[in-house]
C-alpha cells in the first residue's frame, strides 16, 4: 500500500507544475494532455469538482489518489464487462450481441428466452436502433 500511495504521490507532484501542493484544472488538463490523454479544459474543470473534498476548486493529494483509484476500478470493471460481452458474441462472431446470440446464452445459463423476447431486451437498449448490441450499449444496460 505505501508503495503504492507513493506512486500516486509521484504522479500528483508531475502533475503539480507550480509545486503548491495541489493540481488545479489546468493543471490537469495540460498533464493528461501531455501524456495522451484527451480531456478537455472543460472536462478537468468537471473533474476537480467532482473530486474536490474541501471546495478549494483544487485537488490535494487524497482528492487525487481517490480519483485515481476510481479510475482503476473502473478500468477492471470495464475489462470484466469485455469478457462477459465475448461470451455473448463470440456465438456469431460478429462484434455484437445479436437476438439469436442472446437467445443462446441466456439458455445455457438456464434462462431460455424466445426469440421475441431476446428482440425486446435488445431494443430497450439499442440506442443506434439496428437491432444489435455493440459493447457500449451492453455497457449501458449492464450498469
Amino acid at each position: 500500500m505505501e508503495i503504492i500511495n507513493k506512486q500516486y504521490e509521484r504522479v500528483f507532484n508531475h502533475f503539480d507544475e507550480d509545486g503548491n501542493g495541489t493540481i488545479s484544472p489546468r493543471e490537469l488538463h495540460i498533464c493528461v494532455r501531455s501524456m495522451g490523454g484527451d480531456l478537455s479544459e472543460s472536462e478537468a474543470e468537471t473533474v476537480v469538482v467532482l473530486a474536490d473534498s474541501d471546495g478549494d476548486g483544487e485537488l490535494g493529494l487524497e482528492d487525487f489518489v481517490r480519483l485515481m483509484e476510481g479510475t482503476k476500478e473502473e478500468e477492471e470493471n470495464v475489462e470484466e464487462l469485455r469478457e462477459a460481452f465475448k461470451m455473448y458474441e463470440m456465438v456469431e462472431g460478429c462484434g455484437c450481441i445479436t437476438p439469436k446470440s442472446l437467445q443462446r446464452v441466456l439458455g445455457r445459463l438456464g434462462q431460455a428466452k424466445t426469440m421475441d423476447e431476446c428482440k425486446s431486451m435488445i431494443a430497450h437498449f439499442d440506442l443506434n436502433g439496428d437491432g444489435v448490441l455493440n459493447f457500449d450499449e451492453f455497457r449501458i444496460m449492464m450498469s
